[in-house]
């Protein structure tokens, strides 16, 4: 990955970070990593326990940053979120799945996307 991907990526997690903040989230862990893959963002709010997968492109010409969460993507993240939980106490309660949309200067939460 070029370091401007990486870059683009970082800006996208701390907006994305930043939206949840704001709407009274506390932010448990970010690109939180296990040996099968990372989890972008872990939340929790007033409605449970929040994984995030945050997409950020600088414009539409390839697709909208969320349709590059495809089935598989989803698949990972869901057994991701369950070695999370596994290795935190205090986990349990309501889960939600989002998918935060980063498309240039706008930020989209899909929450419970899947």
């Amino acid at each position: 990955m070029t370091r401007e991907r990486q870059e683009l990526g970082r800006r996208g997690e701390d907006r994305a970070a930043h939206w949840y903040r704001q709407r009274g989230y506390t932010v448990l862990d970010r690109n939180w990593r296990c040996r099968r893959g990372e989890i972008d963002l872990v939340v929790r709010g007033p409605d449970g326990l929040v994984f995030c997968e945050v997409k950020a492109r600088t414009t539409a010409a390839f697709g909208l940053p969320q349709e590059a969460v495809t089935a598989a993507k989803q698949r990972r993240l869901r057994a991701l979120a369950a070695e999370w939980l596994a290795a935190h106490e205090g986990g349990a309660g309501p889960l939600r799945f989002d998918v935060v949309a980063v498309l240039g200067d706008e930020v989209e939460v899909i929450a419970g996307a899947f």
